[in-house]
């Protein structure tokens, strides 16, 4: 397995009611030196962060204990510009498992899913209104149902349903990455190859 199964997540959420946010935000360029999925949570939106003197900006979200848990609110198309996947590595090694957001870049996207965070698109009203709610009560216990593919907080007062591939659902279900699916399948591969003649 690549990473921990993605089954039902229940936990309170991060609000980052920010559009437009790209991949240089979410990790910047200097810090794509390492070639492995560790470490890259320490400079998760570093410069949103941090000061030029390393100084804690206070009032930036992370860096509020108001706000705590592995799902990560994001404004409209986050995950834009360039490809690097060190952006989902890095939200994976926070601590974030899934990110809700109304739309997100495809190449963003797919490096989540390869990784086990879950992107999960909803529509911009309910995004809205969960907005609301966690900034009602950052308490809030956002249900994330990967087996029904639905959200929901406060007992399904708020709830809808979101689409995921059937591939890529599988392979979050199972803690597999692109290369952990082949393996899994090798006995099936092996038996076809034997079955063809070419």
């Amino acid at each position: 397995m690549a990473y921990d199964p993605f089954t039902i997540l229940k936990s309170s959420g991060v609000p980052l009611p920010i559009e437009n946010v790209d991949t240089d935000q979410i990790i910047p360029a200097r810090f794509l030196k390492a070639t492995e999925r560790k470490g890259f949570g320490d400079n998760l939106f570093r410069d949103w962060r941090y000061h030029q003197d390393q100084s804690i900006i206070k009032d930036f979200v992370l860096n509020d204990s108001t706000y705590i848990g592995g799902i990560l609110v994001a404004g409209k198309n986050f995950g834009s510009g360039s490809s690097r996947e060190h952006a989902a590595w890095s939200i994976y090694d926070y601590g974030f498992r899934c990110v809700i957001s109304s739309f997100f870049a495809d190449i963003f996207k797919n490096n989540c899913l390869n990784i086990g965070v879950l992107p999960l698109k909803v529509d911009e009203e309910f995004l809205k209104a969960l907005f609301e709610q966690i900034y009602q009560n950052p308490k809030t216990e956002i249900v994330v149902d990967l087996p029904s593919q639905s959200v929901s907080v406060e007992d399904k007062k708020l709830t809808t349903s979101f689409k995921i591939s059937s591939y890529k659902k599988n392979n979050l279900l199972n803690g597999f990455d692109d290369i952990d699916y082949l393996l899994n399948i090798k006995d099936e591969i092996k038996n076809f190859a034997n079955k063809t003649v070419f």
